[in-house]
């Protein structure tokens, strides 16, 4: 095992922590700024001049070609160069969950159409699955796609969309046989400004508020039959897939982020006195500093070895359910303890309280906690099935 990352993968999340310094620290994310759609546009463009939002596109799409563990890595930089989480959060709906299924799914003519643009930051996309009554019950989906002729005519809303109100493509999914359960749902590539296609205003949220988001409705939306996204009844396989990614990649984002959050909380421990002694020599501070260190080195462990698993092929699923399981409540129980080492100045703005608010989410999406914890007890046969072949 070798735990170093190659030369250009040092160099790339070198250059992604010094961008993130430079163009995208400021009011984001904070409770008193409001969104500036046209601010977070701007500072997109110079994502996409960096790299970062077509990261692991092939590079004759337009994308720099990166595995999932280069990917991972250069996530994490994003999390450890600003506090903005958010910034990052959209970026890694827009890659891993939205520009990934096309890049897998997509004929030729829809990756030369769509993915350029979408790489080099001129465009956004986002992924349109949940609903108000099918958040965990993802396959069973109101919104409806009908068949005539040549073309799909789209009824129904989705919620808790990431990009929404400044995404160019979304990638929708819909029933297309209701009832037929994995088989029953198909992907579509959905172009802004289709006629039909209505996004709501921005969620005030209690964090990653640096990422727009936003309910999408569609009242007779009509989608070319050549805009569906692998094929028909292939929605559900287009989803999983996108979550590997997104259950892997996108939750290296908060490594950088607790790491930035337990590197100032040592150093506050180191200058904050009381007692004539700074807080970090007491037992009780210091025990739990390496607690957070121990939360952090672990979650890291398990999320590189679902990103080493992906990158080469691996088909497991148990790796990145166990990798967002540990990343999402590390991320909440760092912040929880980077706030009570501050005392009182904790409760504050700060970035430990705004690293508890933006992990608080990830517990939720991208499938909840709850939910990977009943998919790895399924592969470990608690559902009365064997356990599959492979896993040890």
């Amino acid at each position: 095992m070798n735990f170093e990352f190659d030369p250009d993968v040092e160099e790339m999340r070198a250059m992604t922590v010094a961008f993130a310094r430079r163009e995208l620290e400021g009011r984001h994310g904070e409770s008193g700024a409001a969104f500036d759609a046209d601010e977070f546009r701007r500072r997109w463009l110079l994502a996409g001049k960096q790299g970062v939002v077509g990261g692991v596109v092939p590079v004759e799409y337009g994308g720099s070609g990166l595995d999932a563990v280069a990917a991972s890595a250069v996530m994490e930089a994003l999390g450890y160069g600003s506090s903005d989480t958010g910034f990052a959060f959209s970026v890694a709906a827009h890659l891993f969950a939205s520009l990934m299924p096309i890049v897998e799914f997509g004929t030729e003519e829809q990756k030369r159409r769509l993915l350029p643009a979408l790489c080099s930051g001129e465009r956004i996309a986002a992924h349109a699955i949940t609903e108000p009554e099918a958040g965990s019950d993802a396959l069973n989906l109101r919104t409806r796609a009908e068949f005539r002729g040549d073309h799909y005519v789209l009824h129904g809303s989705k919620c808790f969309t990431t990009n929404a109100p400044v995404a160019d493509v979304f990638v929708v999914q819909a029933a297309t046989e209701p009832g037929r359960g994995f088989f029953g749902l198909t992907a579509f590539v959905v172009e802004a400004g289709t006629p039909g296609l209505v996004v709501g205003p921005p969620y005030a949220k209690v964090g990653l508020r640096g990422s727009p988001t936003a309910d999408v409705h569609f009242d007779g939306c009509v989608v070319p039959s050549a805009d569906v996204l692998g094929a028909r009844g292939a929605g559900a396989s287009v989803f999983s897939s996108s979550m590997k990614w997104e259950r892997t990649c996108l939750f290296a984002a908060y490594l950088g982020a607790m790491q930035r959050v337990l590197e100032s909380t040592v150093e506050y421990a180191g200058e904050r006195e009381q007692f004539g002694a700074p807080i970090g020599s007491f037992q009780a501070v210091g025990h739990r500093l390496v607690d957070m260190t121990l939360r952090l080195e672990s979650a890291r462990l398990l999320l590189y070895r679902a990103a080493w698993g992906l990158a080469r092929g691996s088909e497991d699923e148990v790796a990145p359910a166990l990798a967002k399981l540990a990343v999402s409540e590390a991320a909440v129980q760092l912040g929880l303890d980077a706030i009570q080492v501050r005392g009182a100045l904790g409760v504050l703005e700060g970035e430990a309280e705004t690293l508890l608010r933006d992990a608080l989410p990830a517990r939720i999406f991208s499938g909840t906690n709850e939910i990977q914890k009943n998919n790895i007890a399924r592969a470990l046969g608690l559902n009365g099935r064997r356990r599959r072949a492979g896993r040890r």
